[in-house]
């Protein structure tokens, strides 16, 4: 699609999916560099996290937002997401997961 084609008649249509409003990675590294620059390295972090998701299926994602979050996930499980993510491609989010379930065993928030 041309950027012209991106009106909000076209979302009302139905014209628009969400595959046609997905962010390029390489945009999303590019907002990291910016981020960087500007003096805000955790930010520049979520923008490369978000470029690594932006290659993954959204129901994955949704998977991955779902095992995150407290009380749904044993030590196991969060692992192999780990794994999962790490051979997708996918090793700061990967990394996030890591640290995740270290957080939640210590904090008794695994399942």
């Amino acid at each position: 699609m041309k950027p012209e084609d991106f009106t909000v008649e076209a979302a009302v249509n139905g014209n628009l999916s969400l595959a046609d409003l997905r962010m390029d990675p390489a945009t999303l590294a590019h907002q990291a560099v910016v981020a960087e620059e500007g003096g805000n390295p955790q930010l520049a972090e979520n923008f490369l996290r978000a470029a690594e998701l932006a290659l993954i299926d959204d129901e994955d994602v949704m998977q991955l937002y779902e095992a995150l979050r407290p009380h749904r996930s044993t030590a196991a499980e969060l692992e192999a997401l780990r794994t999962s993510l790490e051979t997708r491609g996918a090793a700061r989010c990967a990394e996030l997961v890591r640290q995740a379930a270290a957080v939640y065993a210590r904090r008794g928030l695994l399942r």
